[in-house]
């Protein structure tokens, strides 16, 4: 691609992430999902960086690959500057462990990047990752994204779920409470579809290198 991903990301950045596989369903089409609250300018709290971000990611929106066996997820939401302008060509790099709760260290499953369109919108298929615990620590259930408008600097953050997700058996209110590193701020909206959620969240992100 003429302007690599590579060139674009001048830092890079991570987190961390255990778990039950769960078969897959695609996600059915549902009613409208209300996206998430009106843009205000409050631009996305960071994350962490953690020790699992891969350069040279895929190029694609969806994330299910065969070996996946978890609850589906749909993703979608917008890409705002601080003034509430809609940022096309910004670039989203998407990371998280599977339905077991382990990290891709030697390929590129569960990674990708993507770019918003003219309306700065993003699409995202994948699933809900599970809880991790052992060699990186012990984690609630999180996506992991690296973002960054075409003239700013990389913002590195994490998604998180509601409490009542229903995913793997495991208890998403009990997880999330017991998780140190949570910012309630960054938490997806879901919504049953079929077997699986759509869900919605929109980033607010710098446009300039040094802006406040």
């Amino acid at each position: 691609m003429p302007n690599s991903r590579r060139a674009f990301f001048k830092t890079g950045a991570v987190a961390i992430a255990g778990g039950a596989a769960v078969s897959a369903a695609p996600v059915a089409k549902a009613g409208p999902l209300q996206v998430t609250p009106a843009c205000a300018g409050h631009e996305t709290p960071p994350a962490l960086d953690g020790p699992l971000f891969k350069p040279s990611s895929p190029e694609r929106t969806n994330l299910v690959t065969p070996s996946v066996r978890g609850v589906r997820l749909d993703l979608r939401g917008l890409v705002y500057s601080p003034q509430c302008a809609v940022i096309s060509g910004a670039l989203l790099d998407f990371w998280q462990c599977d339905q077991n709760g382990d990290y891709d260290t030697v390929g590129f499953g569960l990674r990708g990047h993507q770019r918003t369109n003219s309306r700065g919108e993003y699409h995202l298929n994948t699933i809900i990752p599970r809880d991790y615990f052992g060699q990186w620590g012990w984690r609630a259930p999180h996506i992991h994204v690296q973002i960054q408008a075409p003239s700013g600097p990389p913002l590195v953050t994490q998604l998180y779920f509601p409490d009542d997700t229903q995913a793997y058996g495991r208890d998403f209110a009990a997880l999330n409470a017991g998780d140190e590193f949570i910012n309630r701020v960054c938490t997806i909206q879901v919504q049953r579809a079929g077997a699986g959620y759509r869900g919605t969240f929109d980033f607010v992100i710098k446009t300039t290198v040094g802006a406040p």
